[in-house]
C-alpha cells in the first residue's frame, strides 16, 4: 500500500481514493489513535480482539440454567477452588524450575571463570585475563543465543509479559499470549537470559507464567499439544478464563516475591477490571498455594530442611536490623522521611527518565530491526549481551577499589528464618586483583547474581566507596534500559531494584561522609532508593508497597515505602506513562484508561461509529461470507434486513434506520453492489493508515476487472468448500 499521508491520492492492492486530506480535530485524533507527534504517527498497528466476558442470554444458556441446582451448584464451586489450588502448586513449581536451572548455571558460569582470576601475578604471567573475557563471552553468548532462538519460535515470549496480562485481564485479546508453547519458551528462555549474564529478571516473567498455567490448566486442552484433550465439562467460558489468569498473575507475583497479598492486590490494581468479592479470596487462597510451594521446596533442595518453610520466594530482601553494638542505630527516623521524600522525586525523576529513553529504543526497533529477517533480532540481542559482558568485565578488573572486609556487616542472630547472617552475605564478595582481607567492590556488585548484589547492599555497611557506587548505577541504569525490549524473556522487577539500591546506597554514604549524619542506617536508605527507582519505573502503588514489606519482613517500613513511592508516581506522571503502559501503547492495544482525556469528554456516539460497516443479510450468500472472512480480522457483523417497499418509512433525511442501526443512505446498496463492494473491500481491510485517511474518498465507480475479483479469488483457492464454514457459522 502506497501511503498518502502528504499527497491527495492514496492506493493499495485494489482500488485508489484520491481527494483533499482532511483536518482533523483533535477528538478525532484521539479516538483514532493518532498524536501530534510525527514520530509517532509511522509507528506500525495491529487490530486486536475484544474477549466475550459478559455472559449471553440465549436458549443454550436458559437451558443449562434450568438443569442447575443447589448441589450442581456446590460442587461446581469446589471444583473452582481445587482448579485454583492446582494453579498455585503449579506456578510455584515452574518458579522452582526456572530458579534451580538459574542457579546452576550461573554457579558454573562464575566456577569456570573465577579459577582463572586468582591473583594479579598469576594472570600476569599466564594472560588468564583474555582467557576469562573469551569463558565468560563463550558462556553468555551461547546462553542468550538460546534463549533468543526461543523468542523466534514464539514471539509473544519476548519481554517480561506483564503488558499483555494486563491488557488480557481488561478484555483484549492478545493472540497467543496464554498459550502451553508460551510458557515453555517462556520459562526456559528466562532461565538462559539471566544465567546469560543479561541485566534481566525472572520475576516478571513469572507473572506471565503463571497467568498462562491459569489459563490453561482448567481447560485440560491445548492448541500447542491438540493431542492433549480431557473430557472437562467446566469453566469453557472467557468469564471463567479471565477468573484463572487473575489468579494465576497473582501466584506468580506471591512466587516472586514470597508476598501473596501482594500478588492478590497486584492482580487487582495492575490486572483486572472485572473483579468480585468471591474472587479475592479465591486469588488469595491461590497465592498462598503457589508461595508455599516454592517455600517448601526450596528449602528442602538448598537446605535439605524438608517442611521447615525458610525461603519464601525468588526474591528475599533478608532481615534488615541494626548491629547489636550500635545502641544509638534506628532503621529510620521521623527526621529521615524527609529525605525519603527528596529520594522520591529522584527515582520519579529517574524512572520518567528510563522510560522516555527505552521508548525511544523501543521505536527504533520497531522501524529498523523487526521489519528485517528474524536473524537481526538474534543478532541485537548477541549485540547487548557481548557489550553487557566487555562491560561488566572490565569495570570489575579497572574500576574497582579494594576495601577491606569489615566485621560490622554481621547482622541477624543464630535464628535461621528469614534472615542473612554475615556468611551469607560475606560469601559473596569477590576479590579480583586485590590483597588478602580485602575486596572489589565493583566486582562484589557485578560478578555475583543479581539476587546477590541486592542483598549486598541492603546489608554490607560501610563497603562500597561513592565512586563505585555512581558509575555501578550509570552503567547498570544504561545497560539495563537498553536490555529491556529486545527479543529475549525479560523482568525489569529485579533489575529496577538492584540499580535503585545503588541510588540509594550512595545517597547514604553520601550523607555518612559529608553531612556528618552518622545514625542513619544504609540498608533503609538503599531499600527506599529501590523502591523510589521501582516505583518511578512501573508507577504502582499500593501492590508495590506490600510486596515491599513482605519481602522484608518489617511492617515499620510502611509509611516510609508508601510514601516514596506515591511521591516517585506523582512525579513521573508529571512526564510520561509508566514502562507497561508505555509498552501497551506502542504495541496498539485499545486498551481503556480508567481515567479519559479531556478531549474525550467532548466526543458523541456518532464521532466514533463506522458509517460504511460490514453487514451481513439474514440470507446471504456464500461467496459473501467468505469475502468477509477473508478481508476482515473481526467475529462479529450486524445483520441487516432490505425491506425496498417500505424504505421511506425509514428514510430521515440522508440516512436510513434499519433494526436500531444508523447508516448513510449512499451505504444502502442492492445485493449485487454489496458484492461488488466487498470484493474491492477498502473499507473492511484492517489498515489504519488506509482508514484514517481515506475515509469518504472511495470512488464511486470502479473499472470494471475488479467486479469479478471474488470469483477469482475463490477460483484460486480450492479449500473455500470446507475450510471458512467453520467461521461463518460464527455468523
Amino acid at each position: 500500500m502506497a501511503g498518502c499521508r502528504g499527497s491527495l491520492c492514496c492506493c493499495c492492492r485494489w482500488c485508489c481514493c484520491c481527494g483533499e486530506r482532511e483536518t482533523r480535530t483533535p477528538e478525532e485524533l484521539t479516538i483514532l489513535g493518532e498524536t501530534h507527534e510525527e514520530e509517532d504517527e509511522i509507528l506500525p498497528r495491529k487490530d486486536y480482539e475484544s474477549l466475550d466476558y459478559d455472559r449471553c442470554i440465549n436458549d443454550p444458556y436458559l437451558e443449562v440454567l434450568e438443569t442447575m441446582d443447589n448441589k450442581k451448584g456446590r460442587r461446581y464451586e469446589a471444583v473452582k477452588w481445587m482448579v485454583v489450588f492446582a494453579i498455585g502448586v503449579c506456578t510455584g513449581l515452574v518458579g522452582l524450575f526456572v530458579d534451580f536451572f538459574v542457579r546452576l548455571f550461573t554457579q558454573l558460569k562464575f566456577g569456570v571463570v573465577e579459577t582463572f582470576s586468582v591473583a594479579v601475578e598469576e594472570c600476569s604471567q599466564k594472560g588468564c585475563l583474555a582467557l576469562s573475557l573469551l569463558e565468560l563471552l563463550g558462556f553468555n553468548l551461547t546462553f542468550v543465543f538460546l534463549g533468543s532462538l526461543l523468542v523466534l519460535i514464539e514471539p509473544v515470549a519476548a519481554g517480561s509479559g506483564v503488558p499483555e496480562i494486563k491488557c488480557y485481564l481488561n478484555g483484549v485479546k492478545v493472540p497467543g499470549i496464554v498459550r502451553l508453547r508460551t510458557l515453555l519458551c517462556k520459562a526456559f528462555g528466562v532461565l538462559l537470559s539471566v544465567a546469560g549474564g543479561l541485566f534481566v529478571g525472572k520475576e516478571g516473567p513469572m507473572i506471565h507464567s503463571g497467568a498462562v498455567v491459569g489459563a490453561g490448566l482448567p481447560q485440560f486442552q491445548s492448541i500447542s499439544l491438540r493431542k492433549i484433550q480431557i473430557n472437562f465439562p467446566y469453566f469453557r467460558s472467557d468469564r471463567d478464563k479471565r477468573d484463572f489468569v487473575s489468579a494465576g498473575a497473582a501466584a506468580g507475583v506471591a512466587a516472586a516475591f514470597g508476598a501473596p497479598i501482594g500478588g492478590t492486590l497486584f492482580s487487582l490494581e495492575e490486572g483486572s477490571s472485572f473483579w468480585n468479592q468471591g474472587l479475592t479470596w479465591k486469588v488469595l487462597f491461590c497465592s498462598m498455594s503457589a508461595t508455599f510451594t516454592l517455600n517448601f521446596f526450596r528449602s528442602g533442595i538448598q537446605f535439605g530442611s524438608w517442611g521447615a518453610f525458610q525461603l519464601p520466594g525468588l526474591l528475599n530482601f533478608g532481615e534488615f536490623k541494626c548491629a547489636d553494638s550500635d545502641k544509638k542505630c534506628h532503621l529510620w527516623t521521623a527526621m529521615d522521611l524527609g529525605f525519603f521524600i527528596v529520594m522520591g522525586v529522584i527515582g520519579g525523576l529517574l524512572g520518567a527518565t528510563f522510560n522516555c529513553l527505552n521508548k525511544r529504543l523501543a521505536k527504533y526497533r520497531m522501524r529498523n530491526v523487526h521489519p528485517k529477517p528474524k536473524l537481526v533480532r538474534v543478532l541485537e540481542s548477541l549485540l547487548v549481551s557481548l557489550v553487557t559482558t566487555v562491560v561488566v568485565f572490565v569495570a570489575s578488573m579497572v574500576l574497582g577499589e579494594c576495601r577491606q572486609i569489615s566485621s560490622s556487616s554481621q547482622i541477624g542472630n543464630d535464628s535461621f528464618l528469614l534472615q542473612v547472617t554475615s556468611e551469607d552475605v560475606n560469601s559473596s564478595i569477590k576479590n579480583f586483583f586485590c590483597p588478602n582481607e580485602t575486596y572489589n567492590d565493583m566486582a562484589t556488585l557485578f560478578f555475583n547474581p543479581q539476587e546477590s548484589a541486592i542483598l549486598q547492599l541492603f546489608h554490607q555497611d560501610g563497603t562500597f566507596s561513592p565512586i563505585t557506587l555512581a558509575l555501578f548505577f550509570i552503567l547498570y541504569f544504561l545497560l539495563a534500559c537498553w536490555t529491556y525490549g529486545i527479543s529475549v524473556p525479560s523482568g525489569l522487577f529485579v533489575p529496577s531494584l538492584l540499580c535503585g539500591a545503588a541510588f540509594g546506597r550512595l545517597v547514604a554514604n553520601v550523607l555518612k561522609s559529608y553531612i556528618g549524619l552518622g545514625h542513619i542506617y544504609s540498608g533503609t536508605f538503599a531499600l527506599i532508593g529501590a523502591a523510589a527507582f521501582l516505583g518511578g519505573v512501573v508507577r504502582m502503588t499500593i501492590s508495590l508497597t506490600v510486596i515491599l514489606i513482605e519481602s522484608t519482613n518489617e511492617i515499620t517500613y510502611g509509611l516510609p515505602i508508601m510514601i516514596t513511592l506515591m511521591v516517585a508516581k506523582w512525579t513521573g506522571d508529571f512526564f510520561n506513562k509508566g514502562i507497561y503502559d508505555i509498552h501497551v501503547g506502542l504495541r496498539g492495544v485499545p486498551l481503556l484508561e480508567w481515567e479519559t482525556e479531556v478531549e474525550m469528554d467532548r466526543l458523541r456516539a456518532s464521532d466514533v461509529m463506522e458509517p460504511n460497516l460490514t453487514y451481513v443479510y439474514p440470507h446471504t450468500r456464500v461467496q459473501s461470507l467468505v469475502s468477509i472472512l477473508r478481508t476482515t480480522v473481526h467475529h462479529a457483523f450486524p445483520v441487516v434486513t432490505e425491506n425496498r417497499g417500505n424504505e421511506k418509512e425509514f428514510m430521515k433525511g440522508n440516512q436510513l434506520i434499519s433494526n436500531n442501526i444508523k447508516f448513510k443512505k449512499s451505504s444502502i446498496l442492492t445485493r449485487a453492489a454489496e458484492q461488488r463492494r466487498r470484493s474491492q473491500s477498502m473499507k473492511s481491510y484492517p489498515s489504519s493508515e488506509l482508514r484514517n485517511v481515506c475515509d469518504e474518498h472511495v470512488a464511486s465507480e470502479e473499472p470494471a476487472e475488479k467486479e469479478d475479483l471474488l470469483q477469482q479469488m475463490l477460483e484460486r483457492s480450492p479449500q473455500v468448500k470446507t475450510g471458512p464454514w467453520r467461521n461463518a457459522s460464527a455468523l
